[in-house]
C-alpha cells in the first residue's frame, strides 16, 4: 500500500462538516461556471450518468483499442476499459476520511491511488466537474479571461480548493495539488478543455500535465454531453474515447457495489 503524501490529519480536517470554512473567489467566475453548467444540464438535475463507446489507448509502444463504459454520480465514478491487451478500471470516490481511489490493470490486481492524485476532478464528464465546483464551500475561483485554446476562443477560469485554518505551507500545497484550469467555449460556454497535474505516487511535488479535450457535443434528452473526449498525458495523446450511447438518472447511487473502493 502506498503511503499518502498529504498528511492524513489534513485530509480528515478538509472533509470535516463542522469546521469553519472560507471562500475567496473572483466575483465574475462563479456566474460563468453556472452558465456553463446550464449549457450542459439545462434545468435538469443530473444524479447519475452512464456512457458507453469505443476507446483507443496509447502508452509508449502500446496502441490498443476496444470499448469503454463510464459510470458516475456526484463524488464517485468508474471507468472500465476492455482493450485488446486486457481490461483496465479506475474507481474514485469520497470515503469517510477523504478522497479514495483504486486502479486495476490487466493482471487483475487492485492498486491504491495516492491521495495527492485525488484532489482534482476525474475529468471525463465536465457536467459533474462544474457541479462540484459550484457547490463546494472551499473552492477558490479565478477569472483569467479570454484566450485561444487548441484553436478555439475560450474563457479561462482556474479553480482550486482551500484548506482554512492550516499552516500556510500546507494550504499552499493543497491549492497547488487541487488546481484545475477550465476552458469554456466563448460562444456556447460548453467546456472545451480541462487541465490539471498528476504526480508520481511517491512525489507530490513533481507535476505531470494532464489535459482533457471535449468536442462533438450532442443532446441526450435535456443533457448536452461531449461524445468525443481525449486525455493527453504530458502533452501526448493517451486515451481517445468516442461515446455513442448515454443514459442518465437511471438510479445509480453511492451504495452501488461498482463504486466500492478497496
Amino acid at each position: 500500500m502506498i503511503r499518502p503524501v498529504i498528511p492524513f490529519v489534513l485530509v480528515c480536517s478538509y472533509f470535516s462538516p463542522v469546521r469553519a470554512q472560507t471562500t475567496t473567489s473572483a466575483p465574475q467566475a462563479l456566474p460563468i461556471l453556472q452558465k456553463a453548467y446550464a449549457a450542459m444540464a439545462g434545468t435538469t438535475a443530473v444524479n447519475d450518468i452512464t456512457l458507453t463507446g469505443t476507446a483507443q489507448r496509447i502508452a509508449g509502444a502500446d496502441d490498443e483499442a476496444g470499448t469503454v463504459i463510464y459510470k458516475a454520480i456526484p463524488g464517485s465514478s468508474r471507468l472500465d476499459l476492455s482493450l485488446s491487451n486486457g481490461t483496465r478500471s479506475e474507481i474514485r470516490g469520497i470515503g469517510a476520511n477523504g478522497p479514495a481511489g483504486n486502479w486495476i490493470g490487466p493482471d487483475g490486481l487492485v492498486h491504491e491511488i495516492a491521495n495527492h492524485n485525488l484532489l482534482t476532478d476525474v475529468g471525463w464528464l465536465p457536467v459533474f466537474t462544474l457541479s462540484n465546483l459550484i457547490s463546494s464551500a472551499n473552492r477558490a475561483l479565478t477569472y483569467v479571461g479570454p484566450e485561444t485554446k487548441n484553436g478555439v476562443s475560450v474563457i479561462h477560469i482556474t479553480a482550486s480548493q482551500q484548506l482554512p485554518n492550516a499552516p500556510a505551507s500546507d494550504g499552499a500545497l493543497w491549492r497547488q495539488l487541487s488546481q484545475m484550469d477550465i476552458y469554456l467555449d466563448a460562444s456556447t460556454f460548453l467546456p472545451a478543455a480541462l487541465d490539471f497535474n498528476m504526480h508520481p505516487d511517491n512525489n507530490a511535488l513533481l507535476d505531470i500535465p494532464v489535459e482533457f479535450r471535449f468536442s462533438d457535443y450532442q443532446k441526450t434528452g435535456s443533457l448536452t454531453i461531449p461524445q468525443h473526449v481525449q486525455k493527453f498525458l504530458n502533452g501526448s495523446l493517451f486515451l481517445d474515447v468516442q461515446f455513442q450511447l448515454a443514459s442518465f438518472n437511471s438510479g445509480l447511487s453511492s451504495s452501488s457495489s461498482i463504486f466500492t473502493i478497496q
